[in-house]
C-alpha cells in the first residue's frame, strides 16, 4: 500500500476524491489532506509519502511552489498535477519539475484511477529494478575481483570477527580451511643484479632482466604472477597486491607452529630463489608470527612487517622471520583495533551491561598466558584507550577523579587480573556516566540557545531551521533531532506556538489590525496567519479578539 497526500484548497473536491474513489482497491492510502501548498509540505517533511496529488492554483503556495520544493528535497517522491484547461498551458512551464502525471480538470475518477495507476507502476518498476536478484547478482559478480583484494586487505589491516571472516571468505570464494594462519610479505629490493651478472646468463634472461628492470609496477607484476603459480602448484594460500608489495597468505592443515613456518618458509624460499634466476632481480621475503585463529591473521601481518625493517641490519635478498629477530608475545595479549573500538563504542554510547561484557571479553582466556610486564602493558593498552575516549568526549578526568587519582601508577598496585578487570570496568563506568551527563547538558544547553534565539528573531519572516543551526555551528540534521528530544516537538512546530502566543498577545493588549499583527510576529502573508492561527487556536484572529476582551 503506498501513502498519498491530497491537496486541494477546495474541502468538497477533497472529500470528494477521498470518497469517490475506492483507494485501497488500487494499492493506495490516504494518509492526509492538506489545503494549501505551505500545510502540504510540512506533512511531506513530516510523513514523506509515495504521491502527492495536488491542485496548481492554491492560497499561500501553489502546487508548482510545491512540486519545485518536493523535487528539491525530496526527489523519489511522485507528483500528479491536478490542473485546469486555461491552466495548463501555465502547467507545461513544469516541464523542467519531471512532474510525473496531470490530470486535466474536470476529470472523471477513472481518469485519475488511470494516472495513479501509472504513477504506481512508475513506482514499482522502480522497486522492482533496484531490488531484482539478477542485476544485482551481475554487479556482484564483476565486482568480485575487487570485493575480494578489499575484503583481504581488510583481513590483515584489523581483526574481524571469526563469523564476518568466514562468511565474506564463502562469499568470494577463497578458502580458509586451515588450522594455522601466517602472512609473509614480499618486496623487491632496491639493488638490481649487476648487469655484468646478467649478462653471463645471456639470452632470453638477460632480456627478460632489462625489461623488468625498466619498470617496477612491471617487476612487481612478475613477481605477483610467479608467487601465485608457485603458492598455487605447492597449495601454499592466497597470493594478492597490497601497498604495492606482494602479500602471502599461508593457510595450512597442520596445527603444529613449527611445521607451518617450516612448510611456508620452504616455499617462499623457492619462490625468492626462481625470482633470481628468472626475473633477474632479488626480493626480501618478511614472515610474521603463526597464528590458529583466522580472526587474528592481522597480527600476522604487522609481525612481518615489522620483521621486513630488519633487512636493513641482516641484509637483502633472504627471508626474515619475525620469530628469529623478536620474540612475540601471545596473541591474546594484543589490543587491537577491534578491542578498541568496542571499549571505546562503550564507554561514550553504551550501557553498563555493555561495559561489564566488554571487559569480561577482554580478560577472557589471558590469566596465565604472559609475564607480569606483558599484562602491565596490555593494561597500559585499555587505560590508554579509556582516556582517549574522555579526550575525545571533553571529559575533564580532574572533575572525575580526585587529586590523587594517577591512572598510570594505579596498575602497579594490583596483585591479581581479576582486581585490575574490577578497577578497570569502574574506571569506565564512571566516565560513561559522566560522558552522559555532559552530553545531556550540552543537547539541553543546545536548545536553551535556539529557544532563545527563536524568542528573539520569531519575528523575521526568514527565520529557519537552517538559520538556527547555523547559528549554533551545528548540522541541521543533528539539530533537527536534539531539539525534538528535548521539547518533544519539531523546529517547526515550536516556530508556529511562538508567534501564535505572541499574536494572542497583541490581540488580546493592543488594536493593531490583523495584517500588522501577521507581520509583526513574522508572517508575511496575513492569510495565511490567519489560516495558520485558526488551525492552532481553533477560532479566527478576529473572534479570539472578540472573545478575549
Amino acid at each position: 500500500m503506498y501513502k498519498l497526500i491530497l491537496v486541494d484548497d477546495e474541502e468538497d473536491v477533497r472529500e470528494g476524491l477521498v470518497r469517490e474513489l475506492d483507494w485501497k482497491a488500487i494499492g493506495f492510502e490516504v494518509i492526509e489532506k492538506a489545503e494549501n501548498g505551505r500545510e502540504a509540505l510540512e506533512m511531506v517533511e513530516r510523513l514523506q509519502p509515495d504521491v502527492v496529488v495536488t491542485d496548481i492554483m492554491m492560497p499561500f503556495m501553489n502546487g508548482l511552489q510545491l512540486a519545485e520544493e518536493i523535487r528539491e528535497r525530496f526527489p523519489t517522491i511522485k507528483i500528479i498535477i491536478l490542473t485546469g484547461y486555461d491552466e495548463f498551458e501555465y502547467a507545461q512551464k513544469a516541464i523542467n519539475l519531471h512532474i510525473d502525471e496531470y490530470v486535466l480538470k474536470p476529470f472523471s475518477a477513472q481518469e485519475l484511477i488511470h494516472s495513479l495507476l501509472k504513477v504506481k507502476g512508475q513506482i514499482q518498476e522502480e522497486v522492482d529494478r533496484r531490488e531484482t536478484v539478477q542485476i544485482l547478482l551481475e554487479h556482484f559478480q564483476k565486482s568480485i575481483p575487487m570485493l575480494k583484494d578489499n575484503f583481504l586487505a581488510t583481513l590483515i589491516n584489523r581483526k574481524l570477527p571469526v563469523e564476518e571472516v568466514y562468511e565474506k571468505a564463502a562469499k568470494y570464494a577463497i578458502d580458509l580451511s586451515g588450522n594455522s594462519f601466517v602472512v609473509a610479505v614480499m618486496s623487491i629490493d632496491g639493488e638490481l643484479i649487476p648487469e655484468e651478472e646478467m649478462q653471463k646468463q645471456g639470452g632470453l634472461a638477460s632480456s627478460v632482466a632489462l625489461k623488468y628492470s625498466d619498470d617496477q609496477a612491471l617487476k612487481y607484476f612478475a613477481l605477483l604472477n610467479i608467487t601465485a603459480e608457485i603458492a598455487d602448484k605447492r597449495c601454499l594460500g592466497l597470493v594478492f597486491m597490497h601497498n604495492d608489495q606482494v602479500v602471502v597468505l599461508s593457510v595450512r592443515e597442520t596445527g603444529d607452529r613449527e611445521i607451518a613456518l617450516q612448510e611456508t618458509m620452504n616455499i617462499l624460499d623457492e619462490v625468492r630463489q626462481n625470482v633470481e634466476r628468472y626475473l633477474k632481480f632479488n626480493i626480501t621475503v618478511s614472515i610474521g608470527t603463526v597464528m590458529k585463529d583466522v580472526a587474528k591473521i592481522k597480527y600476522s601481518y604487522d609481525d612481518a612487517m615489522l620483521a621486513l625493517d630488519y633487512r636493513l641490519i641482516l641484509g637483502n635478498n633472504r627471508i626474515i622471520c619475525i620469530d628469529d629477530v623478536e620474540k612475540r608475545s601471545v596473541e591474546n595479549l594484543r589490543f587491537d583495533d577491534l578491542k578498541e573500538h568496542s571499549l571505546t563504542r562503550c564507554i561514550k554510547v553504551g550501557t553498563n551491561q555493555e561495559i561489564r561484557e566488554t571487559i569480561d571479553e577482554l580478560f577472557q582466556g589471558i590469566e596465565g598466558a604472559a609475564s607480569v610486564k606483558e599484562y602491565q602493558i596490555y593494561l597500559l593498552e585499555i587505560l590508554t584507550c579509556i582516556l582517549k575516549a574522555a579526550k575525545d568526549s571533553n571529559l575533564n578526568v580532574d572533575e572525575v577523579f580526585d587529586d590523587n587519582f594517577i591512572p598510570f601508577t594505579e596498575i602497579n598496585k594490583f596483585t591479581t587480573l581479576e582486581a585490575a578487570k574490577h578497577w578497570l570496568a569502574e574506571l569506565c563506568t564512571s566516565m560513561m556516566n559522566h560522558i552522559v551527563t555532559d552530553r545531556q547538558y550540552s543537547y539541553k544547553k543546545l536548545v536553551g540557545l535556539a529557544k532563545e534565539y527563536t524568542k528573539n528573531h520569531y519575528h523575521e519572516d526568514d527565520i529557519t531551521i537552517n538559520k538556527v543551526s547555523s547559528y549554533l555551528y551545528i548540522s541541521t540534521g543533528y539539530f533537527s533531532s536534539i531539539f525534538k528530544k528535548e521539547t518533544k516537538m519539531t523546529f517547526v512546530n515550536y516556530l508556529s506556538h511562538i508567534r501564535i502566543e505572541a499574536a494572542k498577545e497583541l490581540l488580546r493588549t493592543t488594536d493593531m489590525k490583523t495584517f500588522e499583527i501577521a507581520e509583526k510576529v513574522g508572517y508575511s502573508d496575513a492569510n495565511y496567519f490567519s489560516f495558520s492561527f485558526r488551525k492552532n487556536v481553533g477560532v479566527s484572529p478576529r473572534d479570539y479578539r472578540n472573545t478575549s476582551a
